[in-house]
């Protein structure tokens, strides 16, 4: 991802950006989408350099930070379509190993539910919108306030070339409570969402 020099100015972007997301993602979804994109597109090109070439390592953040920025804003209705799918998916496999007791279940069981799920998010846009900024946010609020606190997960991630050690779902030892964090601050963002700033203008 990102060398040592900017990790301090990394979090200051991941908290600020992740907060924004997280209480007003719907309001400034097009803001949201385009620093998300910048964010993907900057981590998987830099992941592409080497970790001792710090100035390559930024141009090449800045260049695929604009690329993925550019991309999402223009995949706006793409990339609803395609969280209702994901969505679907794992709805498809939570519920396929919980009644059948393999997580496995048959690809037209997926495809189905990716299907639905498509549909589902393009008929209910707001509410897809709403969920996906305030859980994403709270993620990368939290990973942007881990950093700033010390936590070297970013550089960790520059030294592995995994740029998916941001994956929220395989915390350290050390961090077993940044789940639990992580959905409480993203229901109350849903929840502040819904009352305020995700409202319908009139």
């Amino acid at each position: 991802m990102l060398p040592n020099a900017v990790e301090i100015p990394a979090g200051v972007v991941l908290l600020v950006s992740g907060v924004l997301a997280c209480f007003a993602g719907y309001r400034l979804f097009k803001f949201v989408v385009a620093v998300y994109g910048f964010i993907l597109g900057a981590a998987m090109m830099s992941s592409m350099m080497g970790v001792t070439s710090t100035s390559g390592m930024v141009l090449a953040a800045i260049v695929g930070g604009t690329a993925g920025a550019i991309i999402l804003v223009l995949a706006y209705f793409v990339g609803v379509a395609l969280v209702g799918a994901g969505f679907g998916v794992l709805v498809a496999h939570v519920g396929w190993s919980y009644l059948r007791g393999t997580s496995e279940p048959p690809l037209t069981v997926i495809v189905g539910f990716a299907v639905l799920g498509a549909v589902g998010s393009m008929l209910l846009q707001r509410y897809v919108v709403i969920v996906a900024t305030a859980f994403g946010g709270a993620w990368t609020a939290l990973l942007g306030g881990l950093t700033l606190a010390g936590d070297h997960r970013i550089t960790t991630a520059a030294s592995s070339g995994d740029v998916w050690i941001l994956y929220p779902m395989s915390p350290s030892p050390a961090y077993r409570w940044v789940p639990t964090a992580w959905l409480i601050l993203s229901l109350v963002g849903t929840a502040f969402q819904l009352a305020i700033t995700g409202k319908r203008k009139r």
